[in-house]
């Protein structure tokens, strides 16, 4: 049987590089072109590599959970807009610093080989040991739930509500937390804004895209806004903010 260790990106810098190539894949490409989140990498992984863990397998990383810590009253109204205003928020406060009472979830990745094992729920579970440990009274989550690339026309507010006959969601992402004792709180909008031009949108998704217009992109929850007269293409995604107990 394979041997498991939790350790925090903190404690073993050595493994950056091998997170990176392992993890990468993991994602649609456009997401990590996400200039928010690229403006900010160096300071959250200065300020808050104690939150982030990796999960080892007989030494190899096979899946890493992100996290930022910010303020938040624990009031819908008051959340952050989604992932970017989560970093944008968490970097700001800890600069002028405010001691932060919650955990932000940014991201849980598994290596594409070895989903499907129960890891994600592990490195979900480590997280919320490391707020407690911080003395953090709150996690939350934008979750990005993969299903809701299928209905990139129905809104997430008509999304969040299908659920099965068991009563849990019918996203399996969404599913994961549940299970951990998380509920739903409010859609993100513009959780994450990815600009570009025509031909990198073209290269990222591999389509082409002849007018202007809408666009259906495989992999994103929401419609991608092509406009050829200025040379853009434009994607705001809406994620789903959810609690943890």
């Amino acid at each position: 049987m394979p041997m498991t260790e939790i350790v925090t990106t903190a404690s073993r810098p050595d493994l950056h590089r091998q997170a990176r190539a392992a993890l990468r894949g993991g994602w649609p490409t456009f997401v990590l072109h996400d200039p928010v989140s690229n403006d900010h990498r160096d300071q959250v992984g200065a300020y808050f590599g104690d939150y982030d863990v990796l999960l080892l397998e007989d030494g190899e990383v096979v899946a890493d959970g992100r996290a930022v810590a910010l303020r938040w009253d624990g009031a819908t109204a008051t959340l952050p807009e989604g992932y970017d205003g989560a970093l944008v928020r968490a970097v700001a406060e800890h600069e002028q610093g405010a001691a932060p009472d919650t955990l932000c979830v940014l991201a849980v990745t598994v290596r594409p080989d070895r989903t499907r094992g129960g890891m994600a729920g592990r490195v979900i579970t480590a997280l919320r040991d490391r707020a407690v440990d911080a003395g953090l009274a709150r996690v939350i989550v934008p979750v990005r739930p993969a299903l809701k690339a299928l209905y990139p026309l129905t809104s997430m507010a008509d999304f969040a509500a299908w659920t099965r006959e068991d009563g849990l969601h019918l996203d399996p992402w969404i599913r994961t937390h549940q299970r951990l004792g998380a509920t739903v709180l409010a859609p993100a909008p513009r959780s994450m804004v990815v600009p570009g031009t025509v031909a990198q949108w073209e290269k990222w998704t591999g389509m082409a895209f002849p007018q202007s217009g809408s666009y259906v992109v495989p992999d994103a929850l929401d419609l991608v806004e092509i406009d050829r007269e200025r040379d853009r293409g434009h994607y705001a995604e809406t994620n789903l903010w959810m609690r943890h107990r």
